[in-house]
């Protein structure tokens, strides 16, 4: 089991890849110069502030969105990793927001570290608090401070397309695979070009909307997510929330239109990536949902908010 004091030597200084040493109060993680890296704040090493991902912090931290049976689920969907495989693995979690992946994979036996840039790492804490062998910090995943090649499996879900390059955070997670290990992603697809019109002129409003006041409209689009018919047809041209549960709903929706930077990417952009990173054995994952109605939405690139999702071994 990876203890608080293992996690606390794997950590490194994101500039310069060096180990880091506990000051002798316990509030600092110094580099070798003596110079403070990071504070621990509620026992999470922080090394960045949260800046254009505030939302993220704001959100999972307020809204309890956590179910067991569905986040292990999509777990499995969206890794292509089945539970009984993760058992004493090292896992990171690039992306945790409120950690409820992490929690997944910590009750299944792995060892994780889940690493956020916004303050959501304090819900994800506490949510996995009677996990001790989970372990979050609060950093930017394209400097993460921690060693590369050190993890067996690293999985993203829907969190590298909210930075302002895509493609560098994908590079810097990919680092931290160890050869022969697995690396899952999960990204935004990109719609028909009218749908994407649509969302770029509503998002350009939305994303200079004070909290609360954007929190009233995704209360709106909870509302038109528990309507049948309209859930099925209405978001496919502005995008709101289908979950079942009316805090998720709004939750989601406010995750959508919400943050500074949103793109969409293609199954043919992700492979590239994988393969100029170095991975084989390349898996396209199918989405969790069945039906022939649906499959074919989805296939024609009209199911907002869908993804593209890859799980690809390190040679």
């Amino acid at each position: 089991m990876l203890t608080r004091q293992e996690f606390l030597e794997l950590l490194r200084d994101p500039a310069t890849g060096c180990e880091l040493t506990l000051n002798a109060v316990g509030r600092t993680l110094n580099s070798m110069t003596g110079a403070s890296v990071a504070t621990l704040m509620n026992d999470i090493p922080r090394f960045v502030q949260q800046d254009h991902l505030a939302s993220f912090g704001l959100q999972w931290n307020k809204y309890e969105v956590a179910h067991d049976d569905e986040d292990q689920a999509t777990f499995q969907a969206k890794t292509g990793i089945s539970l009984s495989e993760l058992s004493g693995l090292r896992v990171l979690d690039a992306g945790c927001g409120g950690g409820r992946y992490s929690k997944v994979a910590g009750e299944a036996g792995a060892d994780v570290v889940g690493a956020d840039h916004s303050s959501a790492v304090d819900k994800a804490a506490k949510l996995c608090g009677h996990l001790p062998n989970v372990h979050f910090l609060q950093g930017d995943l394209k400097r993460l401070p921690l060693p590369p090649e050190s993890f067996d499996f690293v999985f993203s879900i829907g969190v590298m397309h909210h930075d302002a390059d895509t493609r560098a955070v994908f590079d810097a997670v990919s680092r931290m695979v160890k050869p022969g290990g697995r690396l899952a992603v999960w990204l935004y697809r990109r719609n028909q070009w009218w749908q994407e019109a649509i969302n770029n002129i509503l998002r350009r409003r939305t994303t200079r909307m004070p909290s609360e006041r954007l929190e009233r409209w995704c209360r709106w689009g909870a509302w038109l997510g528990g309507i049948p018919v309209l859930n099925k047809t209405l978001n496919k041209v502005v995008n709101f929330s289908a979950h079942p549960n009316w805090e998720n709903r709004v939750c989601d929706t406010f995750d959508w239109f919400a943050p500074e930077y949103q793109y969409h990417h293609t199954v043919a952009e992700l492979t590239a990536w994988y393969e100029a990173a170095g991975f084989t054995d390349l898996r396209v994952l199918p989405p969790e949902k069945t039906g022939r109605v649906y499959r074919w939405v989805y296939e024609h690139n009209l199911l907002i908010g869908s993804g593209v999702n890859l799980v690809g071994r390190k040679v």
